[in-house]
């Protein structure tokens, strides 16, 4: 057992929190780019397309993000491309989040008004004008409050990326409490931690909410 003061665990913890928070950025950045090209596919004309976007969503929200995890850092390396931790954690949560926000996004493009686009097929707008101009423009106020809200499951799935050896919060608690022997205070810790990243996005997203429903 090593003599190991609070400040050590704290700055240690707060260390391994850079990475939490650099691979929810990223996941959330790279998910948001594919999840743009989800939602397109979603409302395309094409049923073909439809179809194959519903799958990629139901295999996504309907298998644990902990094998998708494990498909990715083990699975890949069967067919010859390994992995660092780092890139198969991005790579799963990426995937991940873009299955999730890209439906998310479906469904507020799909609440704003038939109106709206008849009014702007009248106005001789082509499809990628009326989603640029018309369609896009609504659909964010609607997506803005779920959007914030994801983030917050996104930042706690982090967590299970400490499965794979990938050095993030969950893992440096695990490392610490393996060296002190304290697993409450460290896992309280690690408690605290999490709600301080999370909370005040929890607390963002009711606030958009409540103000962008007032607003419509």
């Amino acid at each position: 057992m090593f003599d190991i003061s609070l400040w050590d665990i704290v700055r240690n913890l707060l260390l391994a929190a850079r990475w939490t928070v650099l691979l929810s950025l990223v996941a959330f950045i790279c998910g948001g780019i594919a999840g743009l090209a989800v939602l397109f596919a979603r409302v395309s004309a094409f049923p073909w397309l439809r179809r194959a976007m519903g799958w990629y969503i139901e295999l996504f929200q309907g298998t644990p993000l902990l094998m998708q995890l494990f498909l990715c850092f083990f699975g890949l390396s069967l067919v010859g491309i390994e992995l660092s931790p780092w890139e198969a954690a991005a790579l799963s949560l990426t995937l991940f989040a873009s299955a999730f926000l890209g439906e998310i996004w479906r469904g507020c493009v799909e609440a704003v008004p038939k109106g709206q686009w008849e009014a702007s097929s009248a106005l001789a707008m082509g499809y990628f004008q009326q989603m640029r101009y018309v369609v896009l423009p609504q659909a964010m106020r609607l997506a803005v409050a779920p959007t914030v809200g994801f983030s917050v499951q996104l930042i706690k799935g982090t967590a299970v990326t400490s499965i794979i050896g990938f050095i993030e919060l969950t893992k440096a608690g695990t490392m610490i409490t393996n060296a002190t022997f304290r697993p409450f205070t460290v896992y309280g810790l690690v408690a605290v931690f999490y709600f301080c990243l999370c909370y005040p996005l929890s607390l963002l997203a009711r606030r958009l909410e409540r103000k962008l429903h007032a607003a419509r």
